[in-house]
């Protein structure tokens, strides 16, 4: 056999046994472009850009919820207190009903008015908290109305995330099966040379054409092209630039 690569081969084989090689690249090369569609699906850059936004978005919903939680705490206390002062102005009141004593009437008459200012004042404190509570109620049903739209867009990335991926196994299980066919059909000698090319350089066989190689795209010249014109075509040469096998057919143009 004519020597035309850096490295030797001794492998012979026919035509139509050199073409599966071919069929082998193509499928090859469909398996690895859809693995990388796999790994490259553009629904994951939007998870994660939506999965960032929900999670800033939860650090201001629990901001939010903290300031209503102590909206809510203060107006509690508020309360408290009109409660306490409603009760201590019930009270006076009944004793100034049931006492004849002038001093304790005029005791409980001043006390009274201090409990009625009391009151208004906190009652207009009440309102102003209440208020308050009504707008960091608003608030956080904005944040969690926001939060439940992030949540419907997630699950939707992920369900069509999931289908392309269904979809992508698909074909994948469709390529490894017809893959299979041809590898059952090839010399086991050509097919560990073509797996152990393509081991080292990720592309196993490619056609030779218009004398340039297929898997790394040089073009040959002087010996090396002529040492490919001059093999015999059961010999399986290999590209003395990337040492994949240079598949020769019809199409190459040296025949």
């Amino acid at each position: 056999m004519t020597t035309v690569t850096k490295e030797e081969t001794n492998v012979k084989a026919s035509l139509a046994e050199q073409k599966k090689l071919l069929e082998l690249h193509d499928i090859d090369a469909s398996m690895a472009r859809l693995e990388h569609r796999q790994r490259n699906l553009p629904e994951n850059a939007e998870i994660a850009s939506v999965g960032a936004e929900r999670a800033s978005l939860r650090g201001r919903l629990a901001a939010e919820l903290g300031a209503l939680e102590d909206a809510r705490a203060e107006l509690a206390r508020v309360e408290s207190d009109v409660e306490v002062v409603d009760a201590r102005i019930a009270r006076d009141t009944a004793r100034l009903t049931q006492t004849s004593s002038v001093k304790d009437v005029t005791a409980l008459e001043a006390e009274l008015e201090s409990l009625r200012a009391r009151k208004s004042t906190l009652e207009d404190a009440q309102l102003e908290v209440m208020e308050r509570v009504e707008e960091a109620e608003g608030v956080v049903a904005g944040t969690r109305g926001l939060d439940e739209q992030l949540s419907a867009r997630l699950q939707d990335l992920e369900e069509r995330k999931q289908t392309s991926l269904d979809e992508i196994a698909q074909e994948i299980a469709a390529l490894t099966a017809n893959r299979s066919l041809v590898q059952d059909s090839m010399a086991s000698e050509l097919y560990a040379l073509y797996e152990q090319r393509r081991a080292k350089n990720g592309t196993g066989a490619a056609l030779f054409r218009a004398g340039t190689c297929g898997a790394c795209t040089i073009t040959l010249t002087g010996s090396d092209l002529q040492a490919v014109r001059s093999a015999d075509v059961e010999d399986v040469v290999l590209c003395p630039e990337c040492s994949s096998i240079m598949v020769r057919t019809e199409e190459s143009g040296l025949w």
